[in-house]
């Protein structure tokens, strides 16, 4: 045989095995249609066939993938129906089900074949007639690539032929491929318990990679058949059971020779950011530690994901990874900052149980840790003596003496209290989540918030001393708590010294950058985490990175910090998290829409407020002027209500939107006409 076409007719076989070993689950009509097509030419070459593809041969090959795949979903019906569910959970009951209910929708549904338009499949899918494969001058790297490949299309379709093949053609290969083919693409994610209730590495990695893909290809809504609710239980229930029984201050014993401790701050529902910094210093392992300060959730898009995958490595190497708790991880925060709308965006009407499966495990988190006997490290800082815990007696005095806390006492706390107390013994869970440093000697209330309180220098130096301490790193503040301070570095690099005293120093550390993700405001800042080394633990090293790229996500809640009214904290609220109310939701600039898209099942319906960048690092809120006019409007009257007012609301959006570029366009235009006619006065005087 001449070697240049044996180079093609090789070629085309890899072809033929590359399209034949394709999933073409995620490829729509069209796609499928072109690569059957491409298919066809290719198995020519090989099988030496001097004729061209025809239509029927297409059509052929489609009806003939249509019948292996029904008569595959029968056998998959029998099997089933054959099938006894005793010894099976009701995560495993739920699966079998669905893929009966699947198969059966495809038996049902009969598809048909036709051919799709001749021009689209000239752009999607090459050809290769005879007289190319006869050419010298047809590179095979071009075949591959399909630009040799566009003689036939004409020849084998009419322009009035339509394709209608349903989304089961989504296979070819028979049995081998009813598992992948015959599901949606957020099935065939769906992530299942270990059925011996073993968390393996590999199912941990599987997680985080499916997790990864989903949250750039699915919509928030679908979250909830890649982790059934029974999976969010199992997860959580097998993760408490370890957490309860860790102390309020747990002991990371990492003495080994070569033994490292990762710290790191606040995440805030950043996942992809946590991947990004499992990248660079490496997950959990035999030698290397992980303390987490807490605030896994709220003010992002993937709390869920974030908290769950921590939880993970938690039941695979519980003494290798410690999760503290943060201010964020309960009920009010979880409503004011978006990860209560998050759950109910994800999970509907599964909402409240997952919600407060959530709370649950929140309740067991430890406050503190100690490291190597030599580091502290909490979410919020230090905390008062009980003995000086206010009461209710004590709130008719003016002053109260406020003392020091030590870690006996805090071992004491009982810390299964979904929101942080103002009064009693338990105070000091608000105090451990809530407090803040301050470059004035003294411990003090906070008179600005209602929980927390304000420690200086001399209060460090104390805590260290007192318990043989060097360091401490806390979180809870990020640039945005820093803004406008002159007394603390600003956050924007992911920490900060903020008490070097005789005894140790104090570092706030922050590890959500480019924070927040929603809000009025982004900081375009780094985040940071802390390496601590043996055999020196208390010299650490602080490594800033740069904010992954993640994908673009409707905001769950909008928000000011500024604007959240911490006096409503109360750890005997009896708010209900059965329900999100739309109300709740903070828009930027406080514009909210004035049409209730609640009423339509929707949480984050567009307002009037657009978030633009400032030029200086920062955003800001603009208000979209209306339009004087606007299309569409009005509306016929046998449009029934609440359509009509969503109807009317979006026409004006959108003709506000409208107005604004063709009056900005109109004004550039002015612009450049004006410095045209400045240039030619200019040109006339000289």
């Amino acid at each position: 045989m001449d070697p240049y076409k044996e180079r093609i007719k090789s070629g085309c076989h890899k072809i033929l095995d590359g399209i034949n070993s394709m999933s073409l689950v995620n490829l729509d009509d069209q796609q499928v249609h072109s690569l059957v097509m491409m298919r066809e030419i290719a198995r020519g070459v090989v099988d030496d066939q001097n004729r061209k593809v025809t239509r029927n041969d297409v059509v052929s090959a489609l009806r003939h993938g249509i019948e292996k795949m029904v008569c595959a979903s029968r056998d998959i019906i029998q099997l089933l129906s054959r099938m006894s569910f005793e010894g099976l959970d009701d995560q495993q009951i739920n699966l079998v089900l669905r893929m009966k209910e699947i198969a059966r929708r495809i038996i049902d549904k009969q598809p048909r074949v036709a051919i799709t338009r001749p021009d689209l499949l000239e752009e999607q899918v090459a050809f290769l007639d005879e007289e190319m494969r006869d050419s010298p001058g047809v590179e095979l790297s071009k075949i591959c690539n399909g630009h040799a490949l566009n003689d036939v299309a004409q020849s084998m379709t009419n322009d009035d032929d339509v394709l209608d093949v349903e989304h089961v053609l989504r296979f070819e290969n028979g049995m081998n491929d009813v598992q992948e083919s015959l599901l949606p693409s957020c099935f065939q994610q769906f992530l299942l318990w270990p059925p011996d209730d073993c968390i393996t590495l590999e199912w941990v990695q599987d997680m985080m990679s499916t997790f990864e893909h989903t949250s750039r290809k699915m919509l928030p809504s679908s979250f909830c058949h890649v982790v059934p609710s029974i999976l969010v239980d199992k997860l959580t229930d097998a993760a408490s059971s370890i957490l309860c029984e860790e102390a309020n201050c747990v002991e990371v014993d990492c003495e080994g020779e070569d033994s490292r401790v990762i710290v790191v701050g606040d995440i805030h529902g950043q996942f992809h950011d946590l991947l990004s910094l499992f990248k660079h210093a490496g997950v959990p392992s035999e030698n290397q530690f992980y303390v987490f300060n807490g605030n896994y959730v709220g003010k992002g898009a993937w709390g869920i994901e974030v908290f769950l995958v921590l939880l993970a490595w938690k039941v695979l190497v519980p003494h290798r990874i410690y999760l503290l708790r943060g201010n964020n991880e309960s009920r009010y925060c979880k409503g004011s900052y978006g990860f209560e709308n998050e759950v109910w965006t994800k999970y509907g009407d599964q909402g409240e149980d997952v919600h407060n499966k959530f709370l649950e495990c929140f309740n067991v988190l430890p406050l503190a840790s100690v490291i190597a006997n030599c580091v502290y490290t909490t979410h919020g800082g230090l905390f008062r003596s009980t003995h000086s815990a206010p009461s209710r007696k004590a709130k008719r005095r003016k002053t109260q003496r406020v003392d020091l806390g030590s870690l006996v006492e805090l071992s004491e706390v009982k810390r299964a209290c979904i929101d942080s107390p103002y009064e009693g013994s338990s105070v000091l869970l608000s105090d451990i989540l809530w407090s803040k440093p301050s470059k004035r000697n003294g411990l003090r209330e906070n008179a600005g918030r209602k929980y927390g309180l304000w420690w200086g220098p001399d209060c460090t130096e104390a805590f260290l001393k007192q318990h043989d301490l060097k360091l401490i790193i806390r979180s809870h503040e990020g640039p945005d708590a820093r803004a406008g301070q002159d007394d603390f570095r600003n956050m924007m690099i992911g920490y900060s010294l903020d008490h070097d005293v005789e005894s140790g120093k104090l570092y706030t550390l922050f590890s959500a950058p480019d924070y927040p993700q929603f809000g009025q405001k982004r900081y375009n800042n780094e985040g940071a985490y802390a390496i601590l080394q043996s055999p020196d633990f208390a010299s650490p090293t602080f490594l800033s990175f740069k904010a992954a790229e993640r994908p673009m996500v409707d905001p769950y809640v909008d928000f000011d910090t500024d604007e959240m009214d911490l006096h409503a904290l109360n750890s005997s609220q009896t708010a209900s998290t059965s329900a999100f109310c739309a109300s709740q939701r903070l828009y930027p600039g406080g514009s909210r829409p004035s049409f209730d898209f609640s009423m339509l099942g929707i949480h984050n319906g567009p307002s009037w407020s657009v978030e633009l960048l400032d030029g200086l690092g920062g955003t800001q809120v603009m208000q979209v002027p209306r339009a004087p006019v606007v299309e569409g409007l009005p509306l016929p009257p046998n449009i029934p209500e609440p359509h009509r007012s969503a109807y009317k609301y979006l026409f004006e959006l959108v003709g506000a939107l409208k107005h604004v570029v063709v009056t900005r366009e109109a004004e550039n235009r002015a612009r450049v006409s004006a410095l045209r006619s400045r240039a030619k006065k200019r040109k006339g005087k000289s």
